[in-house]
């Protein structure tokens, strides 16, 4: 049984990408699943995969369910579609779309075909993690739930800190310049 090990690059920034094995008769259901779990994203909104070519063009649509749109040509089921009826050559690119609303772009690509399964690992198994994910809802998904925002508060009355209002001398200290260097503007020079 073959093995097919993807990268899985998050396209905004090729740095952070995911390293997926999963066997060749497997879905694309199955992989969709895998790339959620491996970038910490839920699987409530829609997908897509589509097949490319060396130029990350949009090829023959693979989809996690139909969609009300006419289609020219009816995509493929993710949960009917086997990933190695996909592969045309053997560094095969897909590219993965999830969540229509925030459009999250994936660039997937085949990095090795091995024949050797791995019977510690339960298929699809992430191999590498590399990079901060980004967060599907904002901060606190990457910063985690124990986050508070901290709130900065200063004391602005009058006297404070040795600085007062733009004009006023004296009692709160304002510093100013002479001759020699600085000196307190309440003060007279020697």
């Amino acid at each position: 049984m073959a093995i097919l090990k993807f990268r899985i690059y998050f396209e905004e920034d090729e740095s952070v990408y995911r390293d997926i094995v999963i066997r060749h008769t497997q879905t694309f259901q199955d992989l969709h699943y895998a790339i959620l779990k491996s970038y910490d994203f839920d699987n409530k909104h829609k997908a897509t995969f589509f097949r490319s070519n060396d130029h990350w063009q949009r090829g023959r649509e693979i989809s996690l369910e139909k969609y009300e749109k006419e289609y020219k040509v009816p995509p493929l089921i993710m949960a009917e579609t086997a990933i190695s009826s996909e592969i045309r050559d053997p560094n095969q690119r897909f590219i993965y779309l999830y969540d229509f609303n925030k459009n999250w772009s994936f660039l997937v690509e085949l990095i090795n075909v091995s024949k050797e399964e791995n019977p510690k690992l339960t298929y699809p198994a992430v191999l590498r993690a590399e990079g901060i994910p980004p967060s599907q809802y904002g901060t606190k998904g990457l910063l985690g739930e124990k986050f508070a925002d901290v709130e900065e508060k200063y004391d602005l009355s009058k006297g404070t800190e040795g600085f007062g209002e733009e004009g006023e001398e004296g009692e709160t200290g304002e510093l100013g310049f002479s001759d020699d260097g600085l000196t307190d503007e309440g003060s007279e020079e020697a």
